[in-house]
């Protein structure tokens, strides 16, 4: 049976242990004496899962965003390697509130 992360991380320990006894894989041998964070990840490692956990971002542009980031961090190089403090301290309040937008925004 195909299962993805998500799914897997939502088991027991008993049903994540039932399921490493059915896999032949050098990765989970001694499943039995595995806690839930290490099965999960042998688990997925025999069964060629991703663990990456992928966040989609709702309601906002993520592109446009992302290209001002960089622009702005362009900026903050110049500011820093010009002495100009106002410049710098400002472009980095600009970029810290993008990246609060884009937090807020995942989902």
């Amino acid at each position: 049976m195909d299962y993805t992360f998500n799914e897997l991380k939502h088991k027991t320990v008993a049903e994540m242990r039932e399921i490493a006894s059915q896999i032949d894989s050098e990765v989970v041998k001694g499943y039995t004496q595995l806690n839930k964070d290490h099965l999960l990840e042998a688990i997925c490692k025999a069964l060629n899962i991703d663990m990456y956990v992928h966040h989609k971002v709702v309601g906002i542009n993520k592109k446009k965003i992302k290209i001002k980031i960089n622009e702005l961090k362009k900026l903050r190089d110049e500011a820093l390697a010009g002495g100009d403090h106002k410049k710098l301290v400002h472009v980095r309040s600009q970029i810290k509130s993008l990246k609060r937008k884009l937090r807020s925004a995942m989902v």
